[in-house]
């Protein structure tokens, strides 16, 4: 066991150097990610008969639902009291939406970048999402149709402010 400990040090020596790169909590939170999809995959085979397939409308769905709600999760004024256990406010990073610092070490450091990477974010709704098409499917284009109607309005606010812009000149 020791053999595997000291080789897994030496390659985050070789990985980070200096830096402080949370590694074994980056293990640690694709664990959680695997485990959590591989129990839904068993669950869905378990008690459907069939996964449904993801047609264009769904995809469509899924992808803006995805994009808004990933921006809500890391992004959005209204959701920094969850992110301020692992952040640090440091202003405003466009319309409605703050800038944070990661802080912390280990587990705090790893679901900070986590939690405001709306990138990171998105792998994890989009599996949520495709996990309620596969056991909601009602429910989940609901909340699917809800979150995209919101991403429009938030995408004709940016044009229409564009727009008072430049007729303002």
């Amino acid at each position: 066991m020791n053999t595997v400990v000291d080789t897994a040090r030496k390659q985050k020596e070789h990985y980070a150097g200096d830096e402080d790169r949370p590694l074994g909590s980056y293990l640690g939170t694709l664990a959680v990610y695997a485990v959590t999809t591989g129990a839904m995959a068993l669950l869905a085979k378990r008690f459907r008969d069939r996964v449904p397939g993801v047609g264009a409308g769904d995809l469509a769905l899924m992808a803006i639902t995805t994009h808004k709600l990933s921006r809500l999760i890391a992004k959005d004024p209204v959701t920094s009291p969850l992110r301020a256990p692992f952040t640090r406010y440091s202003g405003t990073s466009g319309p409605a939406e703050v800038a944070e610092e990661v802080r912390g070490h280990g587990a705090r450091h790893a679901v900070g970048e986590l939690v405001t990477c709306p990138f990171c974010t998105g792998q994890w709704v989009a599996t949520a999402y495709a996990a309620g098409l596969v056991f909601a499917p009602e429910a989940t284009r609901f909340a699917g149709a809800t979150m995209t109607a919101v991403a429009a309005s938030d995408w004709l606010q940016l044009a229409y402010a564009r727009l008072q812009q430049a007729a303002e000149g």
